[in-house]
Formats: C-alpha cells, sequence, structure tokens
C-alpha cells in the first residue's frame, strides 16, 4: 500500500519507493529529482525542453534558470540524464550494426529534429562496425558546424574504435552537402589514414528522414 500524506495524496517519493514509478507523470518525476514538493517545477522544465529533443540536452545553465530549482536540484537531474545515457549502453551482443546510411539515420535522426544549430556527431565503430558509442563533437551555428580533427578522433581513440562514422545535421531540412562539409570530410579521411581509423561515411541528415550520404555520392 502506497503511504499518504495528511491530505490523502501519496508523493511522489512514497510512489516511487513502493514500486510505482511507472505511474507517476514526467513532471512528477522531474519535480522530485530537483526536490520540489509540487510539479510545477517539473511542468515547467518540460514547457522550456520538451521530451525527447529538447530534453536531453539540458544545462546546468538552462536548469538553474526554472524558478524553484537551484544548483543542488540541477546537479542531481543532469546526473540521472548522464547515468541514464550510460544504462542505455548496448551490450557487446547487443551493439547494433552501422553498415548503411539509413542505420545512421535511425540511430540519429530523431535526436536530431527540430533542433536549430549544427550538430556534429561521430559514431565510434568495432571491426564488424558494432557501435561502440555516439560522440556530440560540436555544436556550430545555424548553417555550419565547427569541427577539428583532433577533437573528433580524441574519443574514437579512447574507445580503440575501429572505424567512424559521421554526421550532422542540417536545421534548413536541405541535407545538400555544403563546400565546407565536402572540405571537413576531406580533412577527416586524411587524419583517419593516419591515425589507422577509418572513415566510412559522412551522412547529412535533413527534415522528414531526408539524408544525403558523401560515400555513396563519390565525394570521399
Amino acid at each position: 500500500m502506497v503511504p499518504r500524506t495528511q491530505s490523502g495524496e501519496a508523493t511522489p517519493r512514497d510512489v516511487i519507493l513502493c514500486g510505482r514509478a511507472d505511474s507517476l507523470s514526467d513532471a512528477a518525476l522531474l519535480s522530485l529529482l530537483v526536490a520540489e514538493s509540487s510539479e510545477r517545477a517539473g511542468n515547467e522544465i518540460l514547457r522550456r525542453h520538451p521530451i525527447p529533443d529538447g530534453f536531453w540536452r539540458l544545462s546546468a545553465e538552462d536548469l538553474v534558470g526554472v524558478p524553484g530549482v537551484g544548483p543542488a536540484g540541477a546537479a542531481r537531474l543532469l546526473a540521472c540524464l548522464e547515468m541514464s545515457r550510460r544504462a542505455a549502453s548496448w551490450p557487446a551482443s547487443q551493439r547494433p550494426c552501422v553498415s548503411t546510411p539509413e542505420d545512421v539515420v535511425r540511430l540519429c535522426a530523431s535526436q536530431l529534429r527540430g533542433v536549430d544549430r549544427e550538430h556534429f556527431w561521430a559514431l565510434a565503430l568495432t571491426t564488424k562496425n558494432r557501435l561502440l558509442r555516439m560522440v556530440e563533437v560540436s555544436v556550430g551555428s545555424l548553417n555550419a558546424s565547427i569541427v577539428h580533427p583532433r577533437e573528433l578522433f580524441k574519443e574514437a581513440v579512447r574507445l580503440s574504435a575501429a572505424a567512424i562514422i559521421v554526421v550532422h545535421n542540417h536545421p534548413s531540412g536541405d541535407p545538400t552537402p555544403s563546400g565546407a562539409d565536402l572540405q571537413l570530410t576531406r580533412r577527416l579521411v586524411r587524419a583517419g589514414d593516419v591515425l589507422g581509423i577509418e572513415v566510412l561515411d559522412h551522412v547529412v541528415i535533413g527534415d522528414g528522414g531526408a539524408h544525403v550520404s558523401l560515400r555513396e555520392m563519390g565525394a570521399m
């Protein structure tokens, strides 16, 4: 039986402790994490940063700007998000195989939907093209990514990746690669050759799943 307050309502904390977390609303769960007794803070966080696209990019600055959320509550929520990312990592036997541009779109498109900046990611892969980790390399401007090969390959080296696929979005919705995209791809391929990490493809994602593979268009 779930304990109740004097008003007859069960608190989110008591619901959690009784194993009924799935019965709580998103706002109630968020309010519990930021130590709010009501759902006001949770509702405001969700209004400003809807699940899923905005929620995963929350920063401390975003959270402490919400009435009722202090640094301690922001730290708890950010820690919970990071633990969720880590818990969602695939065991070796269940890691998805990424071998086509469509595989890349399935993995990345939903998280890039609706963002107003270019996000540049690298998919670190095993020798059999199994995904080790998706790494956010940089967040650029409305129409450009600022990417240095050193930053991109640093995590790939740490993960002992055999190969990478790079991917970024075009907020305009048109996935046609720019001249800068083509130049960057050539730089990354050269850097990968030096490090022994093959750049298998560069996929540009637009609206509605539209995408372009630079490998398929013969640009790398």
